[in-house]
């Protein structure tokens, strides 16, 4: 898979709720969440489940810092 976004965190799915359109998966990267909101024909396609090695891809033109 070649794509252009640069903000890829390699990580391991550890949970995924299904809702009837969407779902939430959890990925943990190093030791840190990261939650993704996908539909859940994309969970289906590719038959996404906890302990599966995943790419969470980021592309965004806004990052958000609050303290």
């Amino acid at each position: 898979m070649q794509i252009s976004a640069r903000n890829q965190l390699k990580g391991t799915v550890k949970h995924v709720t299904t809702g009837a359109v969407m779902s939430e998966v959890i990925v943990d990267v190093g030791g840190h969440e990261v939650v993704a909101m996908i539909t859940r024909a994309s969970v289906d396609r590719l038959e996404l489940n906890a302990g599966d090695a995943v790419v969470a891809i980021i592309k965004s033109t806004d990052v958000m810092i609050g303290k």
